[in-house]
């Protein structure tokens, strides 16, 4: 705790500029300290600045570490009307002789008998409900509840169980993983195929093939059944509509509860078009009701805190697709509600993962559908599904009028290459040792070979190594800048009170001079420097090949301009002649693999002797997610801090003894002038 201070009450002293003054000379280790402090966080920042450069070159030495470097491949064709081709890194230099196309590689098409409408022709854009009349083969529609059900499946193996009552085997649209499965019943498990699931009518449970189910995997259906929906909401504002939740919604089976007693259903004479009146138990109009947007209307607003239930049904009806595909059988089951336009179906199925687009044609009135892969995958049949043993699938076969529509495509891509006759492919488009091919058009032997030449990149390899190289000189030019940065032993870092008499262009100049030098021939970078220059000079002995063992032999060297510090330049005719006539040889130069350092290639030298830099630097000045005790400048901060703060103790009691002593003599002065007053009274009293 601090003495009481007085200051000059009695002597007529500044005592405390007096304290100031003997506090700055007690004070001056401590700013010795501290500018030692600062000097010790700008080398740690200087050399963490050099690590943040080498770990940029470390990215680039990671890139030219790959094959691809150095094998940048490009195609000819003798006719690309007929043959294209790219090729990939992997690819050799070699060519290809395709004599013949006998077939190209075709999607599935089904078309289906005919036109799809009765006497009137159906308008695709409007619900299918309000066109079923228009329809040549009625839709079937039912009336049920759509529910769906989203889980995270918690075990391998697990059967997943639905909730309603009846549930509708043909309208159950079940997905794992994305993957859709055909819903059976009346089997075992063991019989079940890998694109099917199980139903259990007693208990509503599915169950998947041995295998199939995996802890973690998504699970989701969709599905109708014999029950009713249900929304129910607690108004939070008066309102004079109400949003269904399902679409679609049945006459017959409506029912609207208000806050639990009011009852209301459809007035189903009332119809017009989609819109009914909503009456209650008088048959008093209290709203509507659009039976398609499921959108309901009061005749008076309804006030906050309203408790409005719905029970309903919904029109739905559905129907299957499937597929063979180059990864299997595929299978969707599609619900669709009586307020969807076959155009919303069509949509339906073409953005689904089935794997077939549909189209209708107003003006012929028929609807096509078309497998997205080309090529054949069931060599029994149609490629196309669209009869299925869980149902009749009526919609698609009886009122699209597929059940005995023509396919037609499906097939491979027929083909002869380098002397192979009739090989087949499922695409136009196919790989082979790295090179993919496009088949465009069919041709005859008798029309001539068309040859695919696969060739080195020479300008794309000579960019790689051009970057490269620049990267490499902008390194050393930065390293080499710090280690003869001129080190200006008079600029001390700048204490507050010496800040306070220089502006602020004066602080900045100064202090550029007082950060100056501090890795001047710093003996981290200059072994960096030495071991780069080493692992780039130093001869390469490729393994099975001779040709190039120095950067020189391919036109790379050092500056004759010694004051650069060994950047590198490169003779661009010179390199690009090397990697053209024997890329192999220059890809051996920068990456041959050996645990020998003479065999190891340039890049990957230079990859460990970057890494065995940055590590030492780590040591040195550490990263800033280490703590101080992690590095050796760190340590050195955390031993002057502390010595900084128990100063800043030792200085806190010399300022206190100070004040002490000047307190105790203004209050012995105090004393002996009230003293001298007394004594002067006395004698002039005494008079």
């Amino acid at each position: 705790m601090s003495a009481m201070r007085i200051s000059g009450f009695a002597s007529g002293m500044d005592i405390e500029t007096m304290v100031k003054d003997l506090m700055k000379a007690e004070s001056y280790p401590l700013q010795t300290m501290q500018q030692e402090k600062q000097l010790l966080e700008w080398k740690r920042d200087d050399y963490r600045s050099i690590n943040s450069l080498l770990l940029d070159f470390r990215n680039t030495l990671s890139n030219m570490r790959l094959t691809t470097s150095y094998r940048s491949r490009e195609t000819s064709s003798t006719d690309e009307s007929k043959v294209t081709a790219s090729a990939s890194s992997a690819a050799s230099q070699t060519s290809f002789s395709i004599t013949e196309v006998k077939q190209l590689a075709s999607a599935a098409t089904l078309i289906n008998e005919g036109g799809i409408s009765g006497t009137e022709k159906i308008d695709a854009s409007k619900s299918l409900l309000s066109q079923n009349a228009n329809l040549g083969t009625n839709i079937n529609w039912n009336q049920g509840a759509i529910e769906t059900k989203d889980v995270t499946v918690q075990a391998d193996g697990e059967i997943i169980q639905l909730e309603g009552t009846n549930i509708d085997t043909e309208a159950m649209n079940i997905q794992l993983n994305g993957k859709g499965y055909e819903v059976v019943t009346g089997v075992t498990q063991a019989d079940l195929a890998d694109n099917q699931v199980l139903f259990d009518a007693t208990n509503n449970s599915l169950t998947f093939a041995e295998g199939v189910v995996k802890k973690g995997d998504k699970f989701s259906a969709e599905y109708a059944h014999e029950g009713t929906n249900q929304d129910s909401k607690i108004l939070t504002a008066e309102t004079s509509t109400f949003q269904l939740s399902g679409r679609s919604i049945d006459v017959n089976s409506f029912s609207l509860t208000i806050d639990g007693t009011t009852n209301y259903t459809i007035d189903a004479a009332s119809a017009n078009g989609t819109q009914y009146n909503l009456v209650d138990g008088s048959n008093t109009v209290v709203g509507t009701i659009n039976t398609s947007s499921g959108r309901i209307s009061f005749s008076e607003a309804k006030p906050k805190g309203t408790e409005i239930t719905a029970d309903y049904q919904q029109n739905y009806s559905s129907f299957a697709l499937g597929a063979h595909t180059e990864n299997g059988q595929t299978y969707r089951n599609f619900i669709m509600t009586g307020n969807e336009s076959l155009n919303q179906v069509i949509s339906k199925v073409n953005n689904s993962k089935v794997g077939v687009s549909m189209m209708y044609d107003s003006y012929t009135d028929q609807v096509t559908m078309s497998r997205k892969d080309t090529g054949e995958f069931n060599d029994s049949g149609n490629e196309i599904i669209t009869s299925f043993s869980s149902g009749n699938n009526a919609f698609i076969n009886d009122v699209l009028k597929f059940r005995n529509g023509t396919e037609s495509g499906g097939d491979n891509a027929i083909f002869s290459i380098n002397g192979i006759t009739d090989t087949e492919r499922s695409s136009n488009n196919f790989q082979i040792d790295g090179v993919t091919f496009n088949l465009k058009q069919k041709f005859t032997p008798a029309e001539g070979p068309v040859t695919v030449s696969v060739s080195n990149n020479s300008e794309d390899v000579y960019e790689n190594i051009k970057e490269f190289v620049e990267k490499y000189n902008t390194l050393i030019e930065a390293i080499n800048s710090k280690v003869n940065e001129e080190y200006y032993r008079d600029y001390k870092p700048l204490t507050d009170d010496q800040k306070q008499s220089l502006s602020d262009t004066q602080q900045e100049e100064w202090t550029n001079l007082a950060k100056s030098g501090l890795l001047r021939s710093d003996q981290i970078l200059r072994d960096t420097l030495s071991k780069m220059r080493t692992d780039f000079y130093s001869p390469v002995n490729n393994s099975g090949s001779s040709v190039f063992n120095q950067l020189a032999q391919i036109g790379i060297t050092t500056t004759k301009d010694y004051m650069q510090g060994g950047k590198l330049e490169i003779n661009e005719g010179k390199l690009k002649e090397a990697i053209q006539e024997d890329p192999d040889a220059v890809e051996k130069l920068f990456i041959s693999p050996s645990n020998e350092y003479g065999e190891q290639g340039i890049v990957n030298r230079l990859y460990d002797s970057v890494n065995s830099s940055m590590d030492r630097i780590y040591e040195r000045a550490g990263r800033t997610s280490y703590s101080n005790e992690q590095f050796t400048i760190g340590k050195n901060l955390s031993n002057l801090e502390n010595k900084i703060r128990r100063f800043e103790d030792r200085l806190s009691q010399i300022e206190d003894r100070y004040w002490s002593q000047f307190t105790a003599m203004e209050q012995a002065i105090s004393k002996y002038n009230s003293q001298s007053s007394y004594l002067m009274q006395m004698f002039s009293g005494g008079q």
